[in-house]
C-alpha cells in the first residue's frame, strides 16, 4: 500500500552555531514538521531557492540582511535573539520579520508563531491542490506568493487542467485586494454576442432581453480581481473595447451613454498560443502586449510525476470523506498505474479519476480494477509507438542523458539539487557529467 504522511509545514532553522540549530530543528521535527538547518552563509547563497514555508533566524550581525532578503524571496521570517531592545525590535520588523521570539527560546511561543504563519499559508493556498514537492510546483509556488504582493496584470499559460483558476485565485487571496471580490468568467463559455454585456453591463431596454439594468463583472470586481479564463476565444470585435477599458480604467454598459470607473486587477488566462494567433490575427498585438505583463506558465502533469501520488491521495480522502466511505488507501498496483498514466486531462483528470476509483472501491485499498479502465488497460506512461516509429525509441544510457540534464535544467543548472533529485551524490554526478565531456577513448 502507499501512504503519505502529513507533515505540519516546512521550516528552516539558520544559525551559525550548529548545535543551537540543530537542537531546535530537532524539536520542531518531533512536533511534526519538516525541519531543515542551515548557516546564514549557505542560505544567502540559497535565497533564490525554495527554502521552506517559513525560516527561523538567530539575530546576529547578518540575521537582518537575511531576513530582508527571505522576506524578498517570499519566506515569511521568525527571529530569535537573546536579548531584544526597542530599537533592535524595530529594525527586525523593519527588515520584514513576523515574529520575534526571545531566547532561550520557548518552544510553546515558537510553536504557536510557527503554526500561525504556516496556518495562514495554507489559508492564502487552501484551493491550490496542484502544489506538489517537485521542483517546478514550488517555484511556482514562490512566483504565485511574489506576484500577489503587486497590482499588475497576470498572464497565465498552461493546458486544460492545470489549475489556472486556482492560481488566480491564490495570487487574489495572496495579495491587498483579498477582502474584496474575485469575479471569474470564462470567455469560451459565454456566446460572443452577450459577452459584452457580461462584461461591461447594460441598460433597462439596452436590447430585447434587457428587461432590467445589469452590473457588468467589471463593476462586480471592483476593488478586487478580475479573472478571464481562456482569453483567446474573446471575439475579434470586442477586443478593441476591452483594450480601452483596460487603458482608460472605465467601461461604458450597453445602452448607456456615460462611462462607470473601476478599480479591478486583471488576471488573464489562456490554454492555447496566443502568440499564433497574434500572428494570424486572430488577436489584437496592442491586446496581447496590454494583459502580457506578467506571465507565468503552469506546467502538466506529466512533466512533475513526483507530484502524482500526492495529489491522488489529497483527491482520494476528500472524495471519500465526501461520500461517507472509508477507502484511504492506494494499492501498489494501482498507484504504480497512476504513475505510468501521462495525464491528458493534467490535475482535473486525476482528481476525477479517484473520485470514479472510490465510487468503485470495494475495500478501503484503491485496486487497480477500480481505476478507469482507460488506466487499467494502459501498460505504459505513452501508448506504444507504431511499427513506423520503432527507430525513434533509444538506448538506456541516452535516457538516462535525457533525463539527468532535463533535471538539470529544470534546476537551474544546481548540482545539488540535482543529485537530490536523481538519488545519488554530488560526486557520481560530477563523474557522469565528466563521462560525457571526456574524449572517446583511441581505437584499439
Amino acid at each position: 500500500m502507499v501512504e503519505l504522511a502529513q507533515s505540519k509545514g516546512r521550516i528552516i532553522v539558520i544559525d551559525d552555531e550548529r548545535g543551537r540549530a540543530e537542537a531546535e530543528a530537532t524539536a520542531l521535527r518531533k512536533l511534526g514538521y519538516v525541519a531543515s538547518t542551515s548557516n546564514i552563509e549557505h542560505a544567502l547563497e540559497r535565497q533564490r531557492e525554495d527554502l521552506a514555508e517559513v525560516a527561523v533566524c538567530h539575530l546576529d550581525g547578518q540575521g537582518l540582511a537575511l531576513t530582508r532578503r527571505l522576506t524578498e524571496a517570499g519566506v515569511p521570517v521568525v527571529l530569535t535573539a537573546q536579548e531584544l531592545n526597542t530599537e533592535q525590535a524595530v529594525a527586525a520588523l523593519r527588515s520584514g520579520a513576523r515574529d520575534l521570539v526571545t531566547e532561550p527560546v520557548e518552544e510553546g511561543l515558537l510553536v504557536e508563531a510557527l503554526e500561525r504563519l504556516c496556518g495562514g499559508l495554507r489559508r492564502d493556498t487552501q484551493r491550490l491542490e496542484w502544489i506538489g514537492e517537485s521542483p517546478a510546483m514550488q517555484q511556482l509556488a514562490g512566483i504565485v506568493a511574489r506576484v500577489a504582493r503587486g497590482d499588475a496584470p497576470v498572464f497565465l499559460c498552461g493546458e486544460s487542467g492545470t489549475g489556472k483558476e486556482l492560481v488566480a485565485n491564490a495570487i487574489h487571496v495572496g495579495g491587498p485586494r483579498h477582502d474584496a471580490p474575485f469575479v471569474a468568467v470564462n470567455c469560451a463559455a459565454v456566446p460572443g454576442s452577450l459577452l459584452e454585456s457580461e462584461l461591461f453591463g447594460h441598460t433597462r431596454g439596452a436590447f430585447t432581453d434587457a428587461r432590467s439594468e445589469r452590473r457588468g463583472l467589471f463593476s462586480q470586481a471592483n476593488g478586487g480581481t478580475l479573472f478571464l479564463d481562456e482569453i483567446g476565444e474573446l471575439p475579434l470585435e470586442l477586443q478593441p473595447k476591452l483594450l480601452r477599458a483596460l487603458q482608460e480604467r472605465k467601461v461604458r454598459p450597453l445602452g448607456s451613454t456615460r462611462e462607470i470607473a473601476f478599480d479591478a486587477r486583471l488576471i488573464t488566462a489562456t490554454n492555447s498560443d496566443l502568440e499564433l494567433a497574434v500572428r494570424e490575427h486572430r488577436f489584437r498585438e496592442d491586446l496581447f502586449y496590454r494583459i502580457n505583463v506578467v506571465r507565468i506558465d503552469l506546467p502538466p502533469l506529466r512533466d512533475r510525476r513526483s507530484d502524482v501520488l500526492p495529489l491522488a491521495e489529497r483527491f482520494l480522502a476528500r472524495a471519500a470523506a465526501r461520500t461517507g466511505r472509508t477507502v484511504s488507501k492506494l494499492s501498489e498496483a494501482a498507484a504504480d498505474r497512476l504513475l505510468a498514466w501521462s495525464w491528458p486531462g493534467n490535475v482535473r483528470e486525476l482528481e476525477n479519476c479517484m473520485e470514479s476509483a472510490v465510487a468503485m472501491a470495494h475495500t478501503d485499498e484503491i485496486q487497480l480494477e477500480d481505476l478507469p479502465a482507460r488506466l487499467r488497460e494502459s501498460t505504459a506512461v505513452e501508448s506504444a509507438l507504431p511499427a513506423s516509429r520503432i527507430d525513434q525509441l533509444v538506448t538506456l544510457e541516452e535516457l538516462n542523458h535525457r533525463y539527468l540534464h532535463r533535471v538539470l535544467r529544470t534546476l537551474s543548472g544546481n548540482k545539488t539539487k540535482t543529485a537530490e533529485v536523481l538519488g545519488i551524490d554530488r560526486r557520481t554526478l560530477y563523474r557522469m557529467l565528466a563521462r560525457e565531456t571526456a574524449p572517446p577513448p583511441p581505437p584499439p
